[in-house]
């Protein structure tokens, strides 16, 4: 059965208009037109509120705000100069005693006295300490005994062997009794000897009991009480003896520096270490190198090396970790600038320099040594010129500056002080202007 056909003439005018009503919002393009129109709308509006805030802020011609944005940038500058600058060497060390000493008993006994304090400094031939004697006073009266009785036996053999020796002449006895009694003199000659030996052993473990300082030094701490029996085996031994005075610090440069330091050992010249604590800012002494190991480490690529510390003070501590200074050579007529003045970027070290015109620009050098807060320039500038050494962060190259009061540093003569922190430091990865005067 089918659905007969609707006459369009016989639908209702309203409802025809919401059917067209339906339709038309379904076309893409319609869309189109409206988007269209609202995003010009608001181009309009911004773009005019922008041009009002733009007038608003910059005079006729825009003058203004270009000086601003060339005002010279105030900084703090000095001149480089030439002059003579240390040339060290920095190596990590380790303080060395000459001698130490772990003191044991000779001889088996029971401890009877200590005679020192833990942490005293003691000579070489001081008591320490005393193991009961008792034991070897007895031995050596035996040994005396022994040998006062072969004395006896001896005085009378040789007097038998006169008498022999006058009857042999006579012809009274035979050859053989006087050799025979001769022999017998010579053997009581060799107990003797045998007998003073046992003699000698017996004083000498008796001067064993009484255990004094092998060498001169300070004590460290008792390992043994009073009452206990040491014995000559013991590895602990009684008490451990360090010498202070003299001291040495044992410390390591890199192979590179060791033909250098060669080449002045093999002049005769005496090269000054100087070491500094752990954070090498305090100076503890100063002494002078001594030797220099033979061979070098290939693990590290490093070699040892010894200095000697009269330490009388006792600033410096067996095993202490140091840091080695040594002074190798004096660079005359180097130029020197403050090392504030040093910046580091990705095309390397440079420095600004300021012109006559009051604008600066960048100038790569070549970094030489370094000591505290001056630095020798190998390449780069001269004498005279004028470097940046605060107000860096902002500068460019032909930026306009103001210098302030010059840094004094650079005009005066550098200290031995350990080297101090800069003040402001060009960030790793920023690179300087590619340009340079």
């Amino acid at each position: 059965m089918s659905t007969p056909a609707l006459d369009e003439d016989l639908i209702p005018a309203g409802m025809r208009q919401r059917a067209a009503s339906r339709v038309w919002w379904r076309h893409t393009w319609v869309w189109l037109l409206v988007l269209c129109a609202l995003g010009g709308t608001a181009y309009f509006v911004f773009a005019k509120s922008d041009g009002a805030k733009l007038a608003g802020a910059q005079p006729a011609g825009g003058k203004a705000g270009m000086n601003a944005m060339n005002r010279p940038q105030p900084v703090m500058a000095a001149a480089a100069r030439a002059g003579d600058i240390n040339l060290y060497l920095n190596g990590l060390g380790t303080v060395v005693p000459l001698n130490t000493v772990t003191v044991r008993t000779h001889v088996d006994g029971e401890l009877s006295a200590v005679m020192f304090r833990e942490g005293q400094a003691v000579k070489q031939g001081d008591l320490l300490a005393q193991i009961d004697p008792r034991p070897y006073q007895v031995q050596l009266a035996q040994a005396e005994g022994t040998m006062a009785k072969d004395q006896a036996l001896l005085k009378n053999a040789q007097a038998d062997l006169e008498r022999y020796r006058t009857l042999f002449e006579q012809d009274s006895i035979a050859k053989q009794q006087l050799d025979t009694q001769a022999s017998l003199v010579r053997q009581y000659e060799g107990a003797l000897k045998a007998d003073q030996a046992q003699i000698d052993s017996a004083r000498l473990q008796l001067t064993y009991s009484r255990i004094t300082a092998p060498i001169t030094g300070r004590l460290g701490l008792r390992q043994v009480d009073v009452g206990n029996i040491v014995h000559t085996g013991d590895t602990t031994g009684i008490v451990v003896i360090t010498q202070l005075k003299p001291i040495t610090v044992v410390f390591t440069l890199p192979e590179d520096n060791i033909s250098a330091v060669m080449k002045k050992l093999h002049a005769g010249e005496k090269l000054a270490v100087d070491a500094y604590d752990r954070a090498g800012k305090v100076k503890l002494a100063t002494g002078m190198l001594l030797t220099v190991d033979n061979q070098i480490d290939t693990t590290t690529g490093t070699v040892k090396l010894k200095a000697q510390f009269d330490n009388e003070d006792a600033s410096l501590f067996p095993n202490q970790f140091v840091n080695a200074r040594m002074l190798l050579d004096v660079k005359h007529d180097a130029i020197l600038i403050p090392s504030a003045a040093i910046l580091r970027g990705t095309q390397g070290t440079f420095v600004y320099v300021v012109k006559k015109d009051k604008s600066v620009g960048v100038r790569p050098v070549k970094v030489g040594s370094t000591e505290g807060e001056i630095a020798a320039i190998d390449s780069g500038i001269t004498a005279g010129d004028v470097v940046v050494t605060d107000g860096t962060d902002k500068l460019r190259e032909g930026a306009s500056v103001e210098v302030g009061e010059r840094n004094a540093a650079a005009a005066e003569t550098p200290t031995d002080g350990a080297q101090q922190k800069r003040g402001r430091r060009q960030r790793d990865g920023d690179a300087p202007p590619a340009s340079s005067s």
